[in-house]
């Protein structure tokens, strides 16, 4: 077995090649419907749609950039609920629901505790934070994603007279989990 190391993650375009491939590990069924998306000013890396029809944008950033990449992240979101309607429009294929909005996944090799704490506050809408390691071993340099835990602060409380979104105590829906309809038929 050949020895795993930690270094420094490939340059920007073999990064987001391999990023690519390892996306949809984070959540299943995400699908890729976009690359290198002109939004608010510069690009969104990579839109996706998740079986609820909920979009996901991931914005993928550099070393020391993170307070940044949150602001440019926010400013992309907004941009694209704003277009989600005229998208399903164009694209009904699609699969997007307008109404389920969009979520952001922040991509970043640290984030440093201001950032953390500055999405923390976002509440409900705060970006999912995922930090990205190159790992060499025999073959070369490869991508690993870890995403951050959310505090529970993060997470929708449901209010205790009313039940929780998707059914589940916790406020979890079932986009969170990333079952499939069979899967979800499985626990009721």
């Amino acid at each position: 077995m050949p020895d795993l190391r930690l270094c420094p993650p490939p340059p920007r375009d073999d990064l987001l090649r391999q990023l690519r491939l390892r996306i949809g590990a984070l959540a299943p069924g995400l699908r890729l419907l976009a690359e290198g998306l002109l939004g608010a000013g510069s690009r969104i890396d990579f839109v996706a749609s998740e079986p609820d029809g909920q979009v996901v944008l991931v914005l993928v950033g550099e070393e020391g950039d993170d307070l940044a990449l949150l602001a440019r992240g926010l400013a992309q979101k907004a941009w694209a609920e704003a277009r989600l309607r005229d998208w399903l429009q164009l694209a009904p294929e699609l699969g997007i629901r307008p109404e389920a909005g969009a979520r952001l996944w922040l991509l970043s090799p640290s984030f440093d505790p201001q950032t953390r704490e500055a999405a923390l506050a976002l509440g409900a809408g705060a970006p999912q934070l995922v930090v990205y390691r190159g790992v060499q071993d025999g073959a070369g340099v490869e991508t690993l994603l870890e995403p951050l835990q959310q505090p529970a602060a993060a997470l929708p409380q449901p209010t205790p007279d009313a039940p929780a979104a998707g059914g589940f105590r916790t406020g979890l829906r079932d986009a969170d989990l990333g079952l499939t309809p069979e899967e979800r038929r499985e626990f009721e």
